[in-house]
């Protein structure tokens, strides 16, 4: 994966010497009811249906976005498929579902204006909706802190 290889990349960085001020800073989010995956791709549930996006740290990692492919509606999706993608002027990463489900809306505005992702990753930069068929698999998602504590331990 692309945004893998862009986000080891960066780590290196912070092994030689050019690190942020304070990595919680740049990367928490500060949500509760927020899951994540290792790929960095972030899922809220309400009512059952998910609303997907990337995390801070893959849109920094990324750097600019300048195109997004979603899902479309009424597609199937499983937890860990690639189901779109984002490009930057960086480099290129597939979108990975992180739960399964049935696509009920995808953030066409984000198609249009891909740069929503790096202005409003969690409000106007979500990706797609998605209606869960097994809720089950947010237990095996990284709640906040675990989420903190990887992206401290592994980056």
């Amino acid at each position: 994966m692309v945004l893998c290889s862009v986000i080891r990349t960066v780590s290196r960085f912070g092994r030689s010497g050019i690190t942020p001020r304070c990595r919680r800073t740049l990367y928490s989010t500060e949500s509760k009811g927020r899951y994540y995956t290792r790929d960095h791709e972030w899922v809220t549930v309400d009512a059952g249906v998910g609303t997907v996006g990337i995390s801070n740290y893959a849109q920094e990692a990324l750097g600019e976005v300048v195109f997004v492919q979603l899902p479309e509606v009424g597609s199937a999706v499983a937890s860990g498929d690639e189901c779109g993608a984002v490009e930057s002027v960086k480099a290129a990463s597939e979108i990975v579902a992180p739960v399964s489900g049935t696509i009920v809306e995808k953030n066409s505005a984000v198609e249009s204006t891909p740069s929503l992702i790096n202005k409003s990753y969690f409000d106007e930069g979500w990706l797609f909706r998605v209606k869960l068929s097994a809720p089950d698999e947010l237990k095996q998602l990284m709640d906040q802190t675990a989420y903190d504590k990887f992206l401290e331990d592994s980056h």
